[in-house]
């Protein structure tokens, strides 16, 4: 707490601290949902920790999630107040954490007080910009996770709700004090850290900055025991934790994320097709790729960006890290790059060097329905590509990387942050997240069964009754399976 002694909050904690789930339109649109409100969480005073200080994972977790937001602080006594008037009763502007780890969040039925309530789980600081020089439309929210850029959002065209119908909404019913903190919500990016991490955010707005709030993670030095809920690594936890859609969360599957990952690249596209056919999925083939290196196969958890047509204002407008750049640097260890560039081929999406990158943060693949460009460097990198073509031209001549971490449309198929992709030589196929694991499963057991048919027919034998495999040569089937290593 060494930042609090020179902050407004130095002597005199908070009476509460309100967090807002979500508040960022990439937010929502990961969870899958919009919702038409704010919807918020409390947290105890005790949670405040200063830039610094270690942010410490229970003992038994291993879901602990960073979330970068605005924090802001009541300046003076607020109840009933107007929107219009709002931003009038904030007092000050900083950075910070909103710590949780989702491993005890199926105890208090969506509450979170265990989940988020930890001690040390708020970090603020390290600056306090006051409100009145604060721009409430011009502020800017980054964190990074060991220097990497992981989110990146601005109030003025990412907030689903402004700050200022924040403070009313809250204040129609709960009275603000001066002190109270209002953690105004995350961009997309919140994801799990482990011990050894280390999380930055930083708040600028209106030319200033409030520093980097750092915070390490470390291991808790105490136990934990019962009475009381103990840590429980479910589905619906991994799912909020690694920002999977948590409404969908019973119907995700039951092994890891990586063990199914791994089961579904170890099969082909055109089986996987199949057993998506069988389920009813007609539309989860991306249609007319090409294979920069149709020797390798590929299969990770999609990172998606979209293209709008080129506007010239709009690309001068964005300037900076683009979403593209953005979306490059967020990537981790077996996820895949999707872009969506409405099929148009006159430009390219990517190159050598961020398609580079990519694969030294760990991508497993790039796919994209536009065209690449310095394409025989890009295929001696050895990651996978699938692309519609090739063009000399950068993407400034037909394209604005316009958002990352959103739903797009890819080659025709609606891709989500988190589905499943696997390529080969024949093609790239999306397989939803919620039934991947009995795809695999599935998808697995047709393999054996084709390899036995094969192995039949070239012995002589007709393929009636035999492919599909019929009852007659079930039994000599479950034989063969028998004799295998």
């Amino acid at each position: 707490m060494r930042e609090m002694a020179e902050s407004p909050l130095a002597g005199k904690p908070p009476s509460k601290i309100i967090a807002v789930r979500g508040g960022y339109r990439s937010r929502a649109m990961e969870h899958g949902t919009v919702p038409p409100w704010p919807s918020y969480v409390l947290k105890p005073p005790s949670t405040l920790a200063s830039s610094g200080d270690p942010v410490r994972r229970p003992p038994g977790c291993e879901l602990l999630a960073f979330e970068g937001e605005v924090a802001l602080v009541i300046g003076r006594r607020t109840a009933r107040v107007a929107a219009r008037r709002a931003w009038d009763h904030v007092g000050w502007v900083t950075a910070a954490n909103d710590f949780g780890v989702h491993d005890l969040s199926h105890a208090d039925g969506g509450a979170d007080v265990r989940a988020r309530g930890v001690d040390g789980y708020t970090p603020l600081g390290p600056r306090f910009l006051r409100a009145r020089t604060v721009d409430p439309d011009d502020v800017r929210v980054r964190t990074w996770v060991n220097g990497d850029v992981a989110q990146d959002a601005t109030s003025g065209e990412d907030l689903l709700f402004s700050f200022s119908d924040i403070v009313a909404d809250i204040s129609r019913l709960t009275t603000l004090e001066r002190g109270d903190v209002i953690l105004t919500g995350t961009p997309a990016g919140s994801t799990v850290v482990t011990p050894g991490d280390v999380v930055e955010v930083e708040v600028t707005a209106s030319g200033r900055s409030t520093g980097r709030l750092l915070s390490p993670v470390a291991n808790a030095r105490y136990g934990l025991r019962a009475p009381g809920a103990m840590p429980r690594a479910d589905d619906a936890a991994r799912a909020a934790a690694f920002g999977a859609n948590p409404g969908n969360a019973e119907r995700l599957f039951a092994d890891s994320p990586a063990a199914v990952l791994a089961a579904v690249g170890s099969v082909s596209a055109a089986t996987l097709a199949a057993q998506l056919r069988r389920r009813g999925y007609d539309s989860v083939t991306l249609d007319r790729l090409r294979a920069a290196n149709p020797e390798l196969k590929m299969a990770g958890f999609a990172r998606t960006v979209r293209y709008v047509p080129l506007r010239e204002d709009l690309l001068r407008a964005r300037g900076g890290l683009d979403a593209q750049q953005q979306a490059v640097e967020q990537i981790r260890p077996g996820e895949i790059l999707v872009i969506e560039a409405r099929g148009d081929l006159t430009a390219g999406t990517i190159g050598d060097i961020l398609a580079l990158r990519a694969q030294v943060r760990g991508a497993a693949g790039i796919v994209t329905d536009g065209a690449i460009r310095d394409s025989r460097a890009l295929r001696e990198t050895g990651i996978p590509v699938y692309h519609g073509g090739s063009h000399p031209a950068a993407a400034g001549r037909r394209h604005v990387p316009w958002e990352a971490n959103v739903t797009v449309a890819c080659a025709g198929v609606t891709v989500q942050p988190g589905d499943i992709l696997a390529g080969d030589a024949d093609g790239v196929v999306v397989v939803p997240r919620g039934i991947a694991g009995e795809v695999a499963a599935d998808a697995a057991e047709q393999e054996r069964q084709e390899e036995f048919i094969a192995d039949r027919v070239t012995a002589g034998e007709p393929v009636e009754g035999l492919y599909p495999l019929g009852p007659r040569w079930r039994p000599a089937y479950r034989a063969w399976l028998a004799e295998r290593p």
